[in-house]
C-alpha cells in the first residue's frame, strides 16, 4: 500500500484534495517577518496578502527543514505504508534536498519503506491537475507503478501560459535581471512565461499592454485545450478576479462545453510573483516545452 502525497505548491485546493484521500504537507512563508504554513486556501485571506505586497510589506518563501519532514513521514512509514509525492518542480526550491537527507535517515529505521517521487516540472496548478489526475487514478484501483507510467505522458500535456504584472518582483526574486525588469517595465512590456525542459521559468513571448497580453491567454485556451470532457481549465490569478472573469466569459462562449474554474493564486508562489498575475492552465496536444526526454523525472528515496 501506498499515500498519495503532494505538496501546497501544487495549489490544488483543500475542497478538492480533501475529498481525493491525498496528504499534503503544508509550505512556509514569511510575511512581515511572520512565518504561516498555506493550507491551500483552508483560512488564508487572499486580499489581504496582495494588499499587503502592494503597500511594499516584504513576503519570502523558505524551504522545510529535514526535521519537518522526518515528522510527516514517520507516521506514515509506522503505519507500513510507503508514498507516492506527486512535487512541484525541483529547479524551484532547494526544498528537495532537505527531503533527500530526511529520508536518508529515516530508512535505517524504515529499511523496507520507501518514498517514489515525481517532478511534474511546474508548480501551481499545473502541478494540481497531475495530482488530481493521479488520485482519481488511485481510486480505480491503479498501482504506483500505473500512476508514474500515466504521468509521464501526461505531464507533456499540460499547458500553462501566465502573465506577470510587475517584473520587479521577478527581479526580487532572482528570475530577472535589473536591467531587463526596468527596460520592460518602461516599454510596458508584459511577458509570457511558462516552464521550459527543467522545470524553470522560460519566457514564451512578450506583448505589450496588459489587455493584449490577457487577450493572448484567453486565445491560448480557446484554440488548443482539448479533452474538455475530462479535465478542468483554470484561470489562476493574484487578485484581479475581475479580469479574470471576463476571460472565462470569453472562453466559454467559444468552448461552451469546458469548463472553467477560476483560483486565485496562493501566497507561496504570490511571494515571487506579486499582485495582478493571471495565467491559464489546461491539458493541451503539446506541453509548452516538452520535457527532454533523456531527463528522468522519476526518483525512488
Amino acid at each position: 500500500m501506498s499515500v498519495l502525497l503532494t505538496d501546497s505548491d501544487c495549489e490544488l485546493w483543500f475542497d478538492e484534495l480533501e475529498p481525493l484521500n491525498i496528504k499534503n504537507i503544508e509550505m512556509p512563508y514569511i510575511l512581515d517577518g511572520n512565518e504561516y504554513m498555506y493550507d491551500l486556501g483552508k483560512t488564508t485571506d487572499f486580499k489581504d496578502f496582495y494588499n499587503k505586497l502592494r503597500k511594499g510589506v516584504s513576503s519570502t518563501t523558505s524551504a522545510l527543514n529535514i526535521e519537518q519532514y522526518k515528522n510527516f513521514l514517520t507516521p506514515i512509514f509506522e503505519s507500513g505504508e510507503d508514498v507516492l509525492y506527486i512535487s512541484f518542480s525541483h529547479a524551484m526550491s532547494g526544498t528537495f534536498d532537505q527531503l533527500r537527507i530526511a529520508m536518508k535517515e529515516l530508512k535505517e529505521k524504515f529499511p523496507n519503506r520507501k518514498l517514489t517521487l515525481f517532478n511534474t516540472n511546474a508548480i501551481s496548478v499545473p502541478s494540481g491537475i497531475q495530482v488530481k489526475a493521479a488520485a482519481k487514478l488511485k481510486e480505480n484501483g491503479a498501482t504506483d507503478e500505473e500512476i508514474i507510467s500515466f504521468l509521464k505522458e501526461f505531464t507533456n500535456n499540460i499547458a500553462c501560459y501566465f502573465m506577470v504584472n510587475n517584473l520587479m518582483h521577478l527581479k526580487r526574486g532572482g528570475r530577472l535581471s535589473a536591467t531587463a525588469a526596468i527596460a520592460g517595465s518602461i516599454l510596458n512590456l508584459k511577458p509570457i512565461l511558462s516552464f521550459d525542459s527543467k522545470g524553470s521559468l522560460k519566457v514564451v513571448n512578450k506583448i505589450i499592454g496588459r489587455k493584449a497580453a490577457l487577450n493572448y491567454l484567453t486565445k491560448k485556451v480557446i484554440e488548443d485545450a482539448i479533452d474538455e470532457e475530462k479535465y478542468d481549465a483554470y484561470i489562476i490569478d493574484a487578485d484581479c478576479r475581475n479580469e479574470t472573469e471576463e476571460m472565462a466569459k470569453k472562453i466559454k462562449t467559444s468552448r461552451p462545453n469546458l469548463n472553467v474554474k477560476l483560483q486565485t493564486i496562493g501566497p507561496v508562489i504570490g511571494s515571487h510573483c506579486g499582485p495582478d498575475v493571471v495565467g491559464v492552465v489546461f491539458v493541451a496536444k503539446n506541453r509548452v516545452v516538452e520535457l527532454e526526454k533523456n531527463i528522468s523525472n522519476v526518483e525512488v528515496l
